[in-house]
């Protein structure tokens, strides 16, 4: 299954998501939606090969079969759990992962560049699953149309407007780093950020290269890296970030206990010296993952501090950014052409 269909553990919508049925029905009919339409899905993302030299028909053809998988009880869950979350046909993940393996299977022969264009022609539709089947086009051309590659994964996370759509991108962010070490500058650059989106990116990014490549996302350098860029954003205001945040030390915490364990001691002391409610909610969120005494210990000493309304974020990064000015929406930037 393509990683992208593969969703991050707590992230990506349930299927178990009516409000007042009972869960055992929710699930059943939602298992017998998904068994019912998989193999067509699969077979339809076979077809789409066929279009892959033409990017517009591929993308129409894309969005009426998206339209066909579509769950009107999915989607009303999909807008309660991201409220405010662009346009979506609420097709249920499952069948995503069908349309894409289809798709993987009938272009294992194509050229990179044909899906790069693809996935460039994806960016341009109004709703979303496009663009999450084009994050998985891109984590298959990120070894031989790197650069070319990159330039879309840049415009993707200026672009993104939700959580789903960011911890999605955070697997080829997750796998193109991994592959090549001196990206982790892509990251160093979203901790400032006016955009909570980017800088949710980080986290998520760094909790996802954990698994998405388990050799070379499992390194000390890994830990190290990924614990400075934390070290900048924990103290962020926006709970879309602090989530991003205490999930990637989770994660950090199964390549290098003893660091991690260290730099959330240290962060403990800090929110303990000023009080800090958001610093301290993220280093909670994260102690499950600890030993337990120690996270007992962390625990007890953080009793009492809590997030106040309307605090302003305390990161290192928030204050860096101040003192340079404010930076423009990057979501305002004007798009350069694939070239």
């Amino acid at each position: 299954m393509p990683a992208l269909m593969n969703p991050p553990a707590r992230r990506l919508p349930p299927d178990r998501i009516a409000a007042s049925t009972p869960p055992s029905d929710v699930t059943a009919r939602a298992v017998a939606f998904v068994a019912d339409r998989r193999p067509g899905a699969e077979a339809f993302g076979a077809d789409l090969a066929d279009l892959v030299q033409d990017p517009d028909a591929f993308a129409q053809a894309l969005t009426t079969g998206l339209q066909r998988l579509a769950d009107p009880e999915y989607l009303e869950g999909q807008r309660r759990i991201a409220p405010g979350i662009a346009a979506l046909y609420g097709v249920r993940w499952p069948l995503m992962a069908a349309v894409s393996r289809g798709f993987r299977n009938g272009t294992k022969r194509d050229r990179p560049a044909s899906l790069l264009f693809v996935a460039d022609r994806l960016f341009r539709e109004d709703h979303l699953e496009p663009r999450w089947f084009a994050f998985d086009l891109l984590e298959r051309t990120l070894d031989t149309e790197t650069e070319r590659t990159w330039q879309l994964l840049r415009r993707a996370a200026r672009e993104a407007g939700d959580w789903i759509t960011v911890d999605a991108l955070a697997h080829p962010y997750g796998k193109g780093i991994a592959a090549e070490p001196y990206r982790w500058a892509e990251l160093e650059q979203l901790v400032f950020s006016p955009s909570r989106w980017e800088r949710r990116l980080v986290g998520s990014t760094i909790a996802t290269m954990t698994h998405v490549d388990r050799r070379r996302g499992r390194t000390p350098d890994v830990a190290r890296r990924g614990l400075e860029l934390l070290e900048q954003l924990i103290g962020d205001a926006e709970p879309d970030v602090q989530k991003a945040l205490a999930w990637a030390y989770r994660s950090l915490a199964a390549v290098d206990i003893g660091a991690t364990t260290a730099a959330l001691t240290n962060e403990t002391a800090r929110a303990v010296e000023t009080g800090d409610g958001h610093r301290a909610w993220v280093i909670r969120d994260a102690l499950p993952k600890l030993e337990p005494a120690v996270a007992a210990e962390l625990r007890l000493a953080l009793a009492g501090i809590r997030k106040r309304p309307g605090a302003a974020s305390t990161s290192d990064a928030s204050a860096t950014a101040a003192r340079f000015g404010a930076l423009p929406d990057p979501a305002s930037h004007p798009e350069p052409p694939l070239t």
